[in-house]
């Protein structure tokens, strides 16, 4: 149980993100049924039963995802309360949260059911989705940060239920919207829904910035709560990345105005709805990780200054010598307990750290130079990397095709060197140090660069011609600097956590960059994605300048 109390965060975080996932994509093909593919449906000739198909299909698997998702959260909310507490399951069944969850789940199978039961074509079944997507929102807010606020908690929770409502319009809607535009053919009926579409998008936007005007003001506070609390640093990425999407969003929107019999333009604004998707769940999983922080209002102390953020930022010369391994924390430690215990003076030989007790673990000046050091060497490993991967953009250079490779001397660096008392460094097995949410981290990243750096090398040596296997490089790049925006530090000083996320923030965006423009030169046509060619491997570059300027002191 102590195990479940050290990877609790961890996986609150990636399982509400991934209910907070389903629930958006839910009730925005829910939203898309009823105001864009059953109006369009209905003048649509031969093709309505694809249009309805599609977004029966999609409502029933998103509603599927959102009851897995829930009941998932919901069991480890409740199993961690039982324990913490000591407390029987009964009396935790009647805690909010279960209620609340208990509803929305039950709201969400019985969304699926009625699709799965009844046609979209009757008016009632169209009135009963709609009124239970309304207790699924209501439900999701009943949990938020908003109904936990002890003054102007009404007007949070209106906040709050507007920003999910838009979210789930605009991109909860998105594989809908893709669907059709993969499957519908006649030009005037595909012009119809993107036009629909395009004003249901916007009317989201709006909602979404009202609901997050009210958040900053209410949340946030001050200029000092953003860039001093890690609420607010992850609120402005999660702002940085909206953004992206809203360029994305508008060049689509200038698109369908323009749809007519083009084919290219249908397959060009898919490319960028893809994308739009793919920033979108990053930006859902950031709304996720910032719901398992306290808002910046309630972090009056411990906050960073201003002039601390400007001298952690300030660029020294890397580190290029690493401390001795005997002389961090937990190795020293254990070599001063395992001495007592080999002259008597302990009965029983002590482990310097055990991981999963939920205790943080010791550090000294050592370890922050044995980190430096790492993201120092991390960082010429990138750098090398993305420009070697200019270098080789276009076949110029025949040599730079192997530049793939040079990720798994960074995954072997990361294997050995990022947790050095854990196996095969330390005294602590392998298996064992997975209860440490940092160190399965590490590990979970050491694997998808290794998985994405293997087949990328194949694809560009010519080993891989298969188009669906060219995507794995920039899935799993996108997919790692997501996961980035979930990774903690487990650090004593608040201050000091917060910094070095303030550091891991913006290589997080580079990754997603890096990985959605990569996709765009796969997908796109040759000369359309030229652009994007350049951009994936100087998101690489700058990476590699931010972890060479990387400090923790």
């Amino acid at each position: 149980m102590s195990t479940l109390f050290d990877i609790f965060g961890f996986l609150r975080v990636i399982v509400h993100g991934v209910d907070l996932v389903a629930q958006t994509v839910l009730l925005g093909s829910i939203s898309f049924a009823l105001l864009v593919a059953e109006p369009v449906a209905r003048r649509a000739g031969d093709e309505a039963g694809l249009i309805q198909a599609a977004t029966r299909y999609a409502i029933m698997a998103s509603a599927v995802a959102t009851v897995v998702a829930i009941l998932a959260g919901t069991l480890l909310n409740a199993t961690v309360l039982a324990a913490t507490l000591h407390v029987a399951w009964k009396d935790v069944a009647g805690a909010d949260f279960v209620i609340e969850g208990t509803l929305k789940a039950l709201a969400a199978a019985a969304i699926c059911a009625l699709v799965l039961l009844r046609p979209l074509t009757e008016a009632t079944t169209r009135i009963a989705i709609a009124l239970l997507g309304a207790i699924v929102l209501c439900a999701a807010v009943g949990g938020s940060h908003a109904a936990a606020r002890l003054d102007d908690s009404a007007l949070m929770m209106v906040a709050t239920g507007a920003h999910e409502l838009g979210a789930a319009i605009w991109l909860g809607g998105l594989p809908c919207f893709r669907a059709m535009l993969s499957r519908v053919r006649a030009p005037e009926t595909l012009s119809w829904i993107a036009r629909r579409y395009s004003a249901l998008s916007i009317a989201g936007v709006a909602l979404i910035v009202a609901g997050a005007a009210v958040f900053a003001i209410r949340f946030i506070g001050s200029i000092e709560g953003v860039y001093g609390t890690a609420y607010g640093a992850m609120a402005a990425t999660k702002s940085l990345l909206f953004c992206m999407m809203l360029l994305l969003g508008l060049a689509n929107f200038r698109a369908v105005r323009r749809f007519g019999g083009d084919s290219t333009r249908v397959a060009r604004v898919g490319r960028f709805v893809e994308v739009e998707m793919g920033v979108g769940f990053a930006v859902l999983l950031a709304a996720a990780s910032i719901t398992s922080m306290p808002p910046a209002v309630d972090l009056v102390g411990d906050r960073v200054t201003l002039s601390e953020l400007e001298q952690r930022m300030t660029p020294t010369l890397p580190r290029m010598a690493s401390p001795e391994h005997a002389a961090l924390a937990i190795p020293a430690l254990q070599a001063r307990l395992d001495e007592e215990w080999r002259h008597g003076q302990e009965s029983t030989r002590a482990q310097a750290f055990l991981p999963g007790t939920g205790e943080l673990p010791p550090r000294n000046a050592q370890d922050i130079a044995w980190s430096e050091y790492n993201h120092h060497w991390a960082g010429v490993l990138v750098l090398i990397v993305g420009l070697a991967a200019l270098a080789g953009h276009r076949g110029r250079v025949p040599w730079a095709s192997h530049w793939p490779l040079l990720f798994l001397a960074l995954a072997a660096f990361l294997f050995f060197r990022s947790d050095p008392e854990v196996w095969p460094m330390g005294n602590i097995g392998f298996f064992e140090s997975l209860k440490d949410p940092e160190v399965a981290q590490h590990r979970i990243f050491v694997i998808l660069i290794i998985v994405f750096a293997w087949f990328e090398w194949r694809v560009r040596t010519g080993r891989i011609t298969s188009r669906g296997w060219t995507r794995v490089f920039p899935l799993l790049t996108a997919l790692g600097g997501t996961l980035l925006l979930t990774h903690s530090h487990a650090l004593a000083n608040v201050k000091e956590e917060m910094l070095v996320e303030a550091t891991h923030l913006p290589i997080a965006v580079l990754g997603i960059t890096a990985g959605w423009a990569r996709w765009l030169e796969i997908e796109a046509p040759e000369e359309e994605g030229r652009w994007t060619g350049w951009l994936w491997p100087l998101c690489f570059v700058l990476i590699g300048a931010l972890l060479l300027m990387y400090r923790e002191a």
